[in-house]
């Protein structure tokens, strides 16, 4: 762990946002030094296809309170979001986005909130300005399930926006898993933790990078890495439906002896198919459980730099 030498770290993870990154960065300066002289601001880039790490390495030639970090591949933006926070040297860490919907104004309320005391100071989203009526109702319907299935409570539209001080950095580091769902980690840390509203903008520039796919990665994580209740539910689900399996052999023999059997392909093809769709989502859930333990069993890094904008910073 580096010395801490800054009052306030920025993490930005990001990628392909070359449109953002330097309109991000003024609106960044404007308010940090109304609050602090003594601060950085890291961006990651998780291997962008298009020049931001370029725009981030020009910004930082003219600002060496800037580090630019480029990660060797595209390794995902919760990953990104633990590289930063591990080369930041902040006493405070806050992480947002770069695209621009995460207003950098809202800094000063997060500063504010932990001087009364706070650990983590969360963000929750009012709304956005962007965002579709699918979008909406799957966030909504996804932290319903969460909180449902899982031991601990996120809430809804909350965001990797966020405050920590150096003891709660210093523990989210100590949380080594490679499956990293950040705001359940966070949930589950502890520590004294509050939360403010914040209004998202539209975006500045370029397109959300969290296709329907990745949305559900992402959702499968947040419920693999804090429940095995989907593991519960698939082993009930298998005792209820063999119950009524043996009901329904019970009943058929009692009609095969009556003589009152016909010809039931029908039926037959009902219960097949809802007996085998059960033991194929059971098998998929364990198999989500199996590839998270493979993951962890393998023990490789989380991510490997490939370049950094300047001297190579001690973590």
């Amino acid at each position: 762990m580096s010395k801490i030498e800054k009052e306030i770290s920025i993490v930005i993870p990001l990628y392909n946002e070359e449109g953002n990154v330097s309109i991000l960065y003024n609106s960044l300066i404007i308010v940090l030094e109304k609050i602090t002289s003594n601060f950085e601001i890291i961006f990651i880039d998780d291997g962008s296809t298009d020049e931001s790490f370029n725009h981030i390495t020009s910004i930082s030639k003219n600002d060496n309170r800037v580090l630019g970090i480029s990660l060797s591949r595209n390794f995902g933006h919760q990953i990104a979001i633990t590289a930063g926070i591990e080369h930041a040297c902040g006493d405070i860490v806050i992480t947002m986005d770069a695209d621009m919907q995460h207003p950098p104004e809202t800094i000063n309320l997060l500063y504010l909130k932990s001087k009364e005391g706070y650990d983590i100071v969360n963000t929750k989203r009012e709304d956005t300005a962007d965002a579709g009526i699918f979008k909406k109702t799957t966030s909504t319907l996804f932290y319903k399930l969460i909180n449902r299935l899982a031991d601990i409570h996120i809430e809804p539209a909350s965001a990797d926006f966020r405050l920590m001080n150096r003891k709660s950095v210093n523990a989210f580091l100590e949380l080594k898993e490679k499956d990293r769902f950040t705001r359940g980690l966070i949930s589950w840390m502890g520590f004294r933790q509050t939360t403010i509203n914040y209004s998202a903008s539209e975006r500045f520039s370029g397109k959300s990078k969290y296709s329907i796919t990745k949305m559900f990665r992402f959702a499968t994580d947040g419920i693999t890495s804090f429940s095995a209740k989907p593991l519960r539910i698939s082993f009930f689900s298998g005792i209820i439906v063999s119950l009524i399996g043996l009901l329904y052999a019970i009943y058929a023999i009692i009609e095969y002896f009556k003589g009152n059997t016909i010809a039931g392909w029908t039926s037959l093809m009902v219960t097949v198919l809802i007996i085998g769709g059960i033991q194929l989502i059971s098998i998929g859930i364990i198999g989500e459980y199996l590839a998270r333990v493979f993951n962890e069993s393998k023990n490789r890094p989380l991510y490997f730099v490939k370049e950094y904008t300047s001297k190579e910073p001690k973590i």
